[in-house]
């Protein structure tokens, strides 16, 4: 039993939704996905998948794409990016896929999970430097941020809370949608609370077309580790216990 992870797939079954704009290693990238995650995923394994899971803009468009997920080995943890418009409450995600007999996925989202020898939570944070945002008209920051910030530490209390009934002090892993650092810009609000829960690890997607980014930066004691698909070449990255 294996933990992998692997964010921003990007699903558009119907392919009303292409992702050329960010390079040539996006052709055929659903093909790509399926070859390399049946190559190394297991049904007695885990993956997660933090955010950008579906191009759908309604929960009913992005049916076709979870049963795309449910069809691949393993079991999944799926979180929400800033792409996920399908996205709604857990109760109705929850209903959709009883519905349409989708099993093996479980949300990821204000909530913690144990998997292996770790506990996993994960939300979806927020990218903060506001030069970059592609927002339109007048936008609070400060009280997105708060939001984001009050949703980590719903998912860290969670995680806290179900290494209390474990028979030991398992590792925390935190699994968000936008990275808490990335090119010389730091949320520091994000990154406050990871040191405030003592994390880490921390997993993180959103970025595309960095191939020449490190996987891997250590960031005030804390290790911030890139799983975003492209970036993965498409293969489901393996966690190892000696990683954390």
């Amino acid at each position: 039993m294996s933990l992998f992870a692997i964010a921003d797939l990007h699903l558009s079954s119907d392919g009303s939704k292409s992702m050329h704009v960010f390079g040539p290693r996006w052709h055929d990238y659903m093909k790509k996905i399926e070859k390399n995650w049946r190559a190394v995923v297991t049904d007695e394994d885990t993956v997660i998948i933090p955010g950008d899971v579906s191009w759908g803009l309604k929960p009913e468009d992005a049916v076709n794409d979870l049963k795309f997920i449910d069809a691949l080995p393993g079991k999944k943890l799926i979180g929400k990016g800033n792409h996920d418009f399908w996205w709604t409450t857990n109760a109705k995600m929850q209903a959709l896929m009883k519905q349409n007999e989708i099993e093996s996925i479980s949300i990821l989202y204000n909530n913690a999970y144990r998997v292996e020898d770790c506990i996993v939570c994960g939300t979806r944070g927020w990218f903060v430097e506001e030069n970059q945002q592609k927002t339109v008209g007048t936008v609070d920051y400060a009280r997105i941020v708060n939001r984001e910030v009050i949703r980590l530490r719903l998912s860290l209390d969670a995680a806290v809370k179900l290494r209390s009934t474990c028979e030991r002090a398992l590792p925390i892993l935190v699994f968000l949608h936008f990275p808490p650092i990335w090119n010389g810009f730091v949320c520091r609000e994000i990154v406050d609370v990871l040191h405030e829960y003592e994390i880490k690890s921390c997993y993180f997607g959103h970025i595309h077309g960095a191939h020449w980014a490190p996987r891997t930066q250590v960031f005030e004691g804390i290790e911030m580790i890139l799983c975003a698909a492209d970036a993965l070449n498409f293969a489901p990255m393996p966690i190892y216990s000696d990683d954390f």
